[in-house]
């Protein structure tokens, strides 16, 4: 009895490292997947990023120009 189990349980194993070897290589590939969105997930946030940088640059500059140009006129009303 123990001749037929080992003679079955060797080639079993066999199978399932064949396949725990193959789910690895799976797995592997689809981090390298999610490795490369994430990597352009991260540039198209950098480019929101510069994108919003330069948006609020632009309206902190209209604020102050627009408030130079409200104290102008109160300072000639006085």
């Amino acid at each position: 009895m123990e001749a037929a189990r080992a003679s079955w349980t060797d080639p079993r194993l066999d199978d399932l490292n064949d396949r725990v070897k193959s789910m690895d290589k799976k797995i592997d590939a689809g981090f390298a997947r999610l490795d490369e969105r994430i990597d352009g997930t991260n540039e198209r946030i950098d480019k929101m990023n510069h994108t919003m940088l330069q948006g609020m640059v632009a309206l902190i500059s209209i604020i102050a120009i627009l408030l130079t140009a409200f104290l102008t006129i109160v300072v000639v009303r006085l």
